[in-house]
């Protein structure tokens, strides 16, 4: 963005300024240069085929960095008919969006040129700058194209969301890395083509590994060993893992300052979490917090584990799990790292039980299967006269009304057979629970066996689909 004012023209280069960056310029230039997203840019892409009909809607781009978002913006904004503005959310206010209204309506009227305004970081705006949009992006007089690496469904008001379409920007697969690695290597025209720098394959994939799906790190990478390497006898640059080694601190990587590999860090964490050792936790721990890793992302991993790993075990982990990343957004670092041991030592040392993992796919997969089944009559709720004559919770079994509270009754649809999903561990608060679930059952049912329910309320509780 230009510091100089909220909005400019998009992607300007003035002449004398001195070559951008190797990630500016090896910037895809069509939709057929984009790696990954081939959900959007792919033959049948929603993106590509907007930018071939020209009619390009309103959206939010969400996607981790260096994913492609702004490549995307900057291709739709070169489509013909279309005026490409940048704009800054950190400095503009709600009269700079105004005037950029304007002069978007009067490029509608006098020249028949839709504006298309591109906001990185759209989830910087206040609500304010949010509703300032709504009635341009509305009557179209503004094509807004917001990215955000945040989840739009929290970031962004619901008014102006309900109005973009949102599309998922993925992070960029192995194997698009080394694509992009390649192509800078070998264009000699954008890219380190002529400038003698080869990388070994093992280096290109300790590289790719350490990119973290984020093509513009890999690229600043690259950037610098070209200008780190020195060159042999023959003006070659040979780039290996051990040069990597000894200039880890001179490549700025997102995923792991001490040369990790960041996915096997977090593996090796959750994995110490899951065997139940404190002390392994500890040490992965430190390691990706000292290693700068986003301490609300391992907050993150810690829930997912606290869900995947422990459950019923344990429900107090979850609780314990989202305490820790509320303290941790509330402390930040170095305070909010004690918050992060608590959690993640709780965890390795509560009991485990991976059933709820085991059983949801099993629901899904059964829901999936079986389709939008209607909800049985005597499961639906009959709050109008109209309702209970056509049968709505006529025959339902109030369990409160039963000895133990509780009934034998079908809860799945009628043409859905019912058959056992969830099966509990033999760990923890689970296998009480289980234990007790099983023990409730058993004596309601012999209580039942000898004595009569009470009367149902027919105009009260029959019917209520609570």
């Amino acid at each position: 963005m230009d510091s100089g004012g909220p909005e400019r023209d998009l992607f300007v280069t003035e002449k004398g300024a001195p070559p951008p960056p190797l990630a500016e310029r090896m910037r895809p230039r069509t939709l057929d240069e984009v790696l990954g997203q081939e959900h959007l840019v792919g033959p049948d892409g929603l993106l590509r085929r907007a930018c071939e009909s020209g009619d390009i809607p309103s959206m939010i781009l969400w996607g981790p960095p260096g994913s492609g978002k702004t490549t995307l913006a900057r291709l739709l904004g070169s489509v013909a008919g279309y005026r490409a503005v940048a704009f800054s959310a950190v400095l503009a206010g709600v009269k700079d969006i105004r005037r950029v209204a304007q002069e978007a309506s009067g490029a509608r009227r006098g020249k028949g040129i839709r504006t298309l305004l591109f906001i990185d970081e759209v989830h910087r705006f206040n609500k304010a700058q949010q509703d300032a949009f709504l009635p341009h992006v509305e009557n179209g007089t503004i094509v807004m194209v917001g990215a955000t690496t945040e989840n739009p469904s929290f970031e962004v008001n619901s008014a102006l969301l309900s109005r973009c379409h949102v599309f998922t920007i993925e992070r960029l697969g192995e194997e698009h890395l080394r694509s992009l690695a390649r192509r800078a290597l070998e264009d000699a025209e954008r890219g380190l083509g002529g400038s003698g720098l080869e990388v070994a394959d093992d280096a290109i994939d300790a590289l790719v590994a350490l990119s973290d799906g984020d093509g513009r790190q890999l690229l600043n990478a690259l950037e610098t060993l070209a200008g780190s390497v020195p060159a042999d006898a023959e003006g070659r640059r040979l780039v290996t893992v051990e040069a990597l080694r000894r200039l880890k601190d001179r490549i700025a990587l997102r995923s792991d300052r001490a040369g990790e590999e960041h996915f096997n860090l977090i593996s090796a964490l959750h994995k110490s979490v899951r065997g139940s050792d404190p002390d392994a936790t500890l040490y992965w721990l430190a390691r990706m917090i000292e290693g700068g890793q986003d301490p609300l992302y391992i907050a993150r991993r810690l829930v997912r584990m606290a869900t995947e790993d422990i459950g019923l075990a344990d429900p107090a982990a979850l609780m314990i799990a989202i305490s820790a990343k509320d303290a941790v957004h509330f402390l930040g670092l170095p305070e909010g790292a004690l918050a992060l041991a608590e959690a993640a030592v709780y965890m390795a040392l509560a009991p485990k039980s991976n059933s709820l993992e085991v059983a949801y796919p099993r629901a899904r997969a059964l829901a999936e299967e079986t389709g939008s089944q209607p909800v049985p009559l005597h499961l639906r709720n009959a709050p109008t006269r109209m309702m209970k004559e056509m049968g709505f919770g006529r025959e339902y079994r109030y369990p409160h009304d039963y000895p133990g509270r509780w009934v034998e009754e079908s809860y799945f649809p009628d043409r859905v057979r019912p058959r056992r999903l969830y099966r509990a561990s033999d760990q923890g608060r689970e296998a009480r629970l289980w234990s007790h679930h099983l023990e409730r059952i058993r004596r309601a049912a012999e209580a039942q066996a000898h004595q009569a329910p009470e009367a149902a309320d027919k105009d009260g509780r029959e019917g209520d689909g609570t």
